[in-house]
C-alpha cells in the first residue's frame, strides 16, 4: 500500500524512454527465500495494475508454486504503483499530475538493473506475472531473451488490445471528471472519483457469467449491492487518482513490438522470445481474452497456451478462485520443473 516501507533500489538520473527524468527512480521490491551461491534459483514476480509486492504473496512461500525451499523470488513494485516512484510520493517537479509518462520498458529496465547489477543474477528461471504483470514478463522475454529461461504470462498480453485501451480511457474519463479531484485527494471529487471508478471496473473485472451465478457469494456478500460496496470500492479506496492515472498510462501503451530492433512488429519481437513460455489466459477475461494469446503464442518458438476454465473472468488471476489459483499453481510447477536450453 502507498507509504509502505520496502528495501528499495535508488536508480540516479533514470532516464524515460518517452521523456522525462526521475532523480532518482526508486524500485521498491521485497524478496523471499534464498539466493544460492552460484545465483541459479532466482524467479522474478512483477506487480500488476493498483497492486502491491504482498498481492503476489498467494504463489510464494514453502510448499507453494513458487517454492521458497527451491527458490529466491524477486517482486519488484510497479512504478506507479504508490510504493516504488509515483505521483503521490516523488517531490517536484514530477509531483502529481506532473509525474512522466513510465512505459513497461522503463519498469523492465529498473527491473535489470535490480536483478542483474545489485543482485548479480544472470539468469532468471522464471519470469512470472498477472495482468499488467503478464505485461512486464512478455517485455522481459522480449528485451533480454538469454536472460529468461522461462516464462509465464497470465491474464495478460503482450500488447494492449484496441478494446482493452476503450476499457482504460473508459476509467480515465471518470478518475478526471470530478474537477479539482487529481490537485486534492481530500476533495470531495476524489473520493467520489474513486467509487465512480470502481463500478465501472466492476463491470470488467469478473464475467458475466460470474454475476448471473451469484458467484460473489462465494466471496461472502449476500447481494450485488454489498459486493460492490464491499470488494470493488473497498478495493480502490484510499488509492491516489494520479497513482491510477500514471498505471493506466503504462497499461494502454504496453507494445513489445516498439521494442527497440522490433520495428513496431509484434510478431517479430515474439518470435525472439527463446524462453519456454506457457501463456494462461482466462476462460472469460473480458480484455486479455483467450484468442488474443493463442495468436500471440502462434509466433512464439517454444509458446504454448493453456486457458485457465471457469467464470472468474480477469480475476481468475487474484488467488481467491480456488480452481483457478490450482490451475495456475500447476502451471508455473510443471513449467519450473520443465527442461531448458543453457
Amino acid at each position: 500500500m502507498p507509504g509502505t516501507k520496502q528495501p528499495t533500489l535508488e536508480l540516479a538520473n533514470f532516464a524515460l524512454e518517452r521523456g522525462g527524468l526521475l532523480t532518482p527512480a526508486r524500485l521498491a521490491y521485497q524478496t523471499h527465500g534464498s539466493l544460492l551461491p552460484d545465483k541459479s534459483n532466482a524467479v522474478l514476480s512483477p506487480t500488476w495494475f493498483a497492486g502491491d509486492h504482498t498481492a503476489n504473496e498467494w504463489l510464494i512461500g514453502p510448499g507453494r508454486p513458487l517454492d521458497t525451499d527451491r527458490y529466491f523470488v524477486i517482486v519488484p513494485n510497479l512504478f506507479g504503483n504508490g510504493v516504488s516512484s509515483s505521483p503521490s510520493n516523488t517531490p517536484e517537479p514530477n509531483a502529481a499530475a506532473d509525474f512522466p509518462d513510465v512505459t513497461v520498458r522503463d519498469n523492465v529496465r529498473a527491473q535489470y538493473h535490480l536483478v542483474h547489477d545489485h543482485f548479480g543474477i544472470e539468469r532468471l528461471q522464471l519470469v512470472v506475472g498477472c495482468s499488467m504483470g503478464a505485461l512486464q514478463t512478455y517485455q522481459w522475454a522480449v528485451s533480454h531473451p538469454d536472460m529468461v529461461a522461462r516464462a509465464l504470462p497470465f491474464c495478460g498480453s503482450p500488447k494492449t488490445a484496441p478494446h482493452n485501451r476503450v476499457f482504460i480511457e473508459g476509467l480515465r474519463a471518470v478518475l478526471t471528471a470530478a474537477p479539482g479531484a487529481r490537485e486534492d485527494r481530500h476533495a470531495p471529487g476524489h473520493a467520489a472519483a474513486l467509487r465512480a471508478f470502481a463500478r465501472v471496473y466492476a463491470g470488467w473485472g469478473f464475467s458475466q457469467a460470474f454475476y448471473w451465478n451469484e458467484r460473489h457469494r462465494e466471496l461472502g456478500f449476500a447481494s450485488l449491492d454489498d459486493f460492490l460496496t464491499g470488494f470493488w470500492e473497498a478495493n480502490f479506496a484510499g488509492q491516489d487518482i494520479n497513482d491510477l492515472l500514471a498505471m493506466l498510462w503504462t497499461w494502454q501503451h504496453a507494445d513489445v513490438g516498439t521494442t527497440e530492433g522490433h520495428d513496431g512488429d509484434v510478431t517479430k519481437a515474439l518470435a525472439a522470445i527463446t524462453a519456454r513460455v506457457i501463456a494462461l489466459p482466462a476462460q472469460k477475461d473480458l480484455y486479455f481474452p483467450p484468442e488474443d494469446e493463442k495468436w500471440a503464442s502462434s509466433h512464439i518458438t517454444n509458446g504454448s497456451v493453456e486457458v485457465i476454465p471457469g467464470e472468474w473472468g480477469h480475476l481468475t488471476g487474484g488467488g481467491a478462485d480456488s480452481a483457478g489459483a490450482r490451475f495456475i499453481g500447476d502451471a508455473i510447477r510443471r513449467l519450473l520443473d520443465a527442461p531448458v536450453a543453457n
